[in-house]
C-alpha cells in the first residue's frame, strides 16, 4: 500500500476529530442559550434533569436486553407505535425504552405504549451526557425516527458497538442542501457512516442519504410506515358530534396542526364561507396547544364566537349556535375528530414549516387541503395530488375551495375516497421495517455483547 493511500484516511480522521472538537466547543458556548430555550418552552421544561445527564431511575438494568427507540415528538411517536408493539410481541424477553424531546411526545408514549415501553427524555448531545445515558440504559440496539442525527450520541453508540438503525428516514430539501455545504459535508459524512442501516421512505430519500456518505449496501427504500397507522380509537360519531355541540344538519371543517399565520387565514376564510353556509363550524387545532389563549384572542378579535374543547360539554350546547369556532386544546383527539369533518386542512403547509400528517384525514376518506409548503411530507402530498385525493391551495384560495366542496358533496366524497385509496395502496412499510429490525435483533441475540468496547466496530459488515 502506498504512502499516499494511507495518508488519505489519516487526513480524514484528523479532519473528523477537528470537526467534533469544534462542534463540542460551540455546544458548550451555546449551553446558556439552550437552557434558556428549554425553560422558556413549557412543553420542554419537564425532564430537564434527564436531558442534562441525570438518568431516569425508572429504567434500571434488570438483565434483559434493552432496545432504545428515539422519537422526537408526538408525530414520530404515533408513527413508531405499531413498530414498537410488534417488536415487543416478537421479543417479549426484551425491554423497550422510547425517548422523546417534547412533553406531547412523553404523553403519547405513556398513553399509546403503556405496558410495552418505558419513557425517558432524550439527552442533550454533550459527550458526557450521552455517555452516561448509554452506560445507564446499556442498549443492544438503537432505533431513531426520521433522521434525528446527533453527532456525539451516534459516535458514542458506534464506539460501544451498538447497532444504529434509521427508521422511516427522510431528508428534506432544506436539510439535504445544508448537509451538502462543503465546509460541513465531511462532518455529516462521518456521522452517517456510523449508521448500521438506513430504512428510507422514498427513492429520493435513499438517493440523498447515499449522496451524503451512507454505504449503499446499508440503505433500503422501505416506504413510509405512516401509511400503516391503525384507524384511531374514537367514540361513535353521534357522541362525538354531541360533545362538539354540533346540531343536526351542521357540517364541520377541521383544520389540524396549524401554525401562526395559518390560523388567521383559516378564520378569515371561514368567515367568508359561513356567509353562504351558516350551518358550518370550524374546528381549529393549533400544533402547539399552549398557544390556545393567543389563538382564542385572535378569533374573538375577528368577531367570531369561540370555545375551547376542554371547556365544552354536551349539556347546554343548544344555546351555542350559528357560525362559531371550536378550539381544540386537548391532546390525542385530532386524529379521531377528522372523521367528523366534511373537509380537512392540514397545517404547517401555508407557512414554511414543511407540513404535518396528511394521512390522518385521508385515513377517514376526507378530502385533504394543504398549502404549498410540503417538504416534510412531499411524497404523500404528491401521491394525494396524483390520485385526486388532495388539493393544494394558497391562503387566498381556501374559502373558494372549501365552498366548492360544500356546494358539491359528491365531488367531496369522490376526493375523500381517492385519499383513502392512497392510504390503502401504500401499506406495507411497517411489515418490511419490522422484519428488517427483527432480523438484526436475531443476529444480536446470537452473539454476546461485550460489557465495554469503546473501539468495537458496529455489527453489520461494511460499517
Amino acid at each position: 500500500m502506498s504512502a499516499s493511500s494511507t495518508a488519505q484516511p489519516d487526513r480524514r480522521s484528523v479532519q473528523t476529530a477537528m470537526w467534533y472538537l469544534l462542534y463540542n466547543v460551540l455546544l458548550l458556548l451555546a449551553t446558556p442559550v439552550i437552557l434558556c430555550l428549554l425553560l422558556a418552552k413549557k412543553r420542554c421544561r419537564r425532564g430537564l434533569p434527564q436531558r442534562f445527564g441525570f438518568t431516569p431511575p425508572s429504567i434500571l438494568p434488570d438483565g434483559r436486553p434493552l432496545v432504545w427507540i428515539h422519537a422526537v415528538s408526538l408525530g414520530e411517536v404515533v408513527a413508531v407505535t405499531p413498530l414498537v408493539k410488534e417488536l415487543h410481541r416478537r421479543h417479549p424477553d426484551h425491554r423497550f425504552a422510547v425517548s422523546t424531546v417534547t412533553e406531547t411526545g412523553r404523553e403519547a408514549v405513556e398513553q399509546r405504549l403503556r405496558g410495552v415501553a418505558e419513557h425517558c427524555y432524550a439527552p442533550l448531545d454533550f459527550p458526557w451526557v450521552v455517555s452516561g445515558m448509554i452506560d445507564h440504559l446499556r442498549p443492544v440496539l438503537y432505533l431513531f425516527v426520521e433522521t434525528e442525527l446527533w453527532p456525539n450520541l451516534l459516535r458514542r453508540l458506534h464506539r460501544s458497538g451498538v447497532p444504529t438503525v434509521l427508521v422511516n428516514g427522510r431528508l428534506s430539501s432544506r436539510s439535504f442542501a445544508r448537509q451538502q455545504w462543503e465546509p460541513v459535508r465531511s462532518f455529516y459524512r462521518s456521522m452517517i457512516q456510523t449508521l448500521t442501516l438506513c430504512l428510507m421512505q422514498s427513492d429520493r430519500d435513499a438517493e440523498r442519504i447515499i449522496a451524503l456518505g451512507a454505504d449503499a449496501r446499508a440503505v433500503k427504500r422501505i416506504g413510509n410506515i405512516k401509511f400503516d397507522q391503525p384507524t384511531p380509537e374514537s367514540t361513535d360519531s353521534r357522541s362525538a358530534r354531541s360533545s362538539l355541540g354540533l346540531h343536526d344538519g351542521e357540517q364541520l371543517i377541521v383544520a389540524g396542526s396549524t401554525h401562526p399565520g395559518e390560523e388567521e387565514a383559516l378564520v378569515d376564510a371561514y368567515r367568508s364561507v359561513s356567509e353562504r353556509h351558516p350551518s358550518t363550524l370550524l374546528l381549529l387545532a393549533p400544533r402547539h396547544i399552549e398557544r390556545a389563549e393567543q389563538v382564542e384572542t385572535m378569533v374573538r378579535a375577528r368577531g367570531l364566537s369561540v370555545r375551547r374543547r376542554t371547556a365544552m360539554t354536551a349539556v347546554g350546547s343548544e344555546a351555542w349556535s350559528g357560525p362559531r369556532v371550536i378550539l381544540l386544546d386537548s391532546r390525542g383527539e385530532l386524529a379521531g375528530l377528522y372523521r367528523e369533518a366534511v373537509v380537512a386542512f392540514v397545517g404547517g403547509t401555508l407557512v414554511p414549516v414543511g407540513g404535518h400528517n396528511l394521512l390522518e384525514p385521508a385515513l377517514w376518506g376526507k378530502p385533504v387541503l394543504f398549502g404549498p409548503y410540503t417538504d416534510h411530507c412531499a411524497e404523500i402530498a404528491g401521491l394525494l395530488l396524483q390520485a385526486g385525493g388532495g388539493l393544494r391551495v394558497t391562503g387566498r384560495e381556501l374559502a373558494t375551495q372549501i365552498e366548492r366542496l360544500l356546494d358539491r358533496p359528491d365531488e367531496g366524497a369522490r376526493i375523500g375516497s381517492a385519499a383513502r385509496s392512497v392510504v390503502e395502496e401504500n401499506r406495507g412499510a411497517l411489515q418490511a421495517t419490522v422484519d428488517t429490525v427483527d432480523e438484526l435483533l436475531q443476529k444480536i441475540s446470537g452473539r454476546p455483547r461485550p460489557m465495554s468496547a469503546p473501539d468495537q466496530q458496529p455489527l453489520m459488515a461494511g460499517r
